[in-house]
């Protein structure tokens, strides 16, 4: 252990024991700015405790179609309770929990309207099918020690939706699972394309592959913003054989090339001078993972280039949407993990790529990205 290392586990241990008496919690109580810290910290720890309630609150809001409702307010809570098939009073408890977490407004005396955040929640039906989704997430995260101590490989209720955790858990409804998995990736893809654009230069780029790119929604943003680019999709045959069509209707069929295969068993297509892989690695555990990246840098010629897009691990101003939320989230999927830029980048340099940088995003919570040179 270097010197610096135990400098910081005794300066950790001593500030833990500080926070923990009772003592100093009721002297930091009486001091002004002290006090304002404490009252900060006091505030994200209930946070912590009630984030399960908050949550729930959204999602009554989302599957009881309230952000709907009142998208016409002002409205009544008389108004709105038959239309959500409610009590009054279920109602205004509604609205009343919503309000703090600014979902909702109340403009007048019983007067609702949306709240900023509602707002947003109700202009953003991607947003509204993670939230729908979720749901698997906490029904898995009900006993969160006996789903860490299982084995990965026992299913879960989002291993059984996720296609590519049912496959390597061996599920057999696999079409059902490829459908459900490309409604969610098509509704929510949006997030990542928007930091992609804004972050990233395509000028010089002129093929473009997305491997496991879903129905092509990554590809129909970028290929919209830049008419100049031939598209290229590679997913699973099922995948293809839909998503194909759809993003041909959207960026015109001469720009689109498919290409069905398995990125683990399958030759990645050549001639791209970019691929880019869009929350596909943090789905995979290390071994497949560092597979896939090794079998697309056998796919390019010098100088082309990976681009990684997804949420990553230890990003400032994203750490708990990195490891707290998808740390969990994958583990419960069964397979993958939130790797921090710097494990991927040393990953891309074992599979034989010649540099790798990370690359800033306004919105890391939505994704981080890292670029890559064979």
């Amino acid at each position: 252990m270097s010197n610096w290392a135990a400098l910081r586990i005794g300066w950790i241990a001593r500030r833990n024991a500080v926070f923990a008496n009772p003592r100093f919690q009721h002297w930091a109580a009486r001091l002004p700015v002290i006090r304002w810290i404490a009252r900060s910290r006091a505030d994200a720890a209930f946070d912590l405790l009630a984030g399960f309630a908050y949550a729930q609150v959204l999602r009554a809001y989302v599957e009881g179609g309230l952000f709907d409702v009142l998208h016409n307010g002002p409205l009544s809570a008389a108004a709105i309770a038959p239309r959500m098939g409610l009590s009054e009073q279920a109602t205004l408890t509604l609205l009343r929990a919503g309000r703090p977490l600014k979902l909702s407004e109340e403009a007048a005396p019983d007067q609702w309207m949306l709240g900023e955040q509602g707002a947003v929640f109700a202009a953003n039906p991607g947003v509204q099918a993670m939230v729908r989704h979720h749901r698997l997430l906490y029904a898995d995260l009900a006993d969160p020690m006996a789903l860490l101590r299982a084995d990965r490989k026992e299913p879960t209720d989002l291993s059984r939706f996720w296609t590519y955790a049912g496959a390597l858990q061996g599920a057999t409804e696999r079409g059902e699972d490829t459908a459900e998995y490309s409604q969610l990736m098509a509704a929510s893809q949006h997030f990542v394309a928007d930091e992609v654009l804004a972050s990233v230069s395509f000028k010089g780029v002129k093929r473009l592959l997305d491997v496991g790119g879903g129905h092509g929604a990554f590809l129909k943003a970028i290929g919209t913003a830049h008419p100049h680019l031939s598209l290229g999709l590679f997913d699973l045959p099922e995948v293809v054989a839909t998503g194909g069509p759809v993003l041909a209707a959207a960026v015109g069929e001469v720009r689109v090339s498919t290409h069905p295969g398995n990125f683990f068993s399958d030759s990645i297509p050549q001639g791209y001078d970019l691929v880019s892989l869009i929350r596909i690695l943090h789905d995979h555990d290390d071994a497949p993972a560092q597979s896939l990246l090794g079998n697309i840098r056998k796919s390019l010629t010098p100088g082309a280039r990976l681009l990684i897009a997804e949420p990553m691990a230890r990003i400032p101003g994203a750490e708990p949407m990195g490891e707290a939320f998808f740390g969990l989230y994958l583990w419960a999927m069964g397979s993958g993990r939130p790797r921090s830029p710097a494990e991927i980048i040393a990953m891309l340099r074992a599979a034989g790529f010649s540099a790798a940088r990370p690359v800033a995003t306004a919105q890391p919570v939505n994704a981080s990205i890292i670029i890559a040179q064979a």
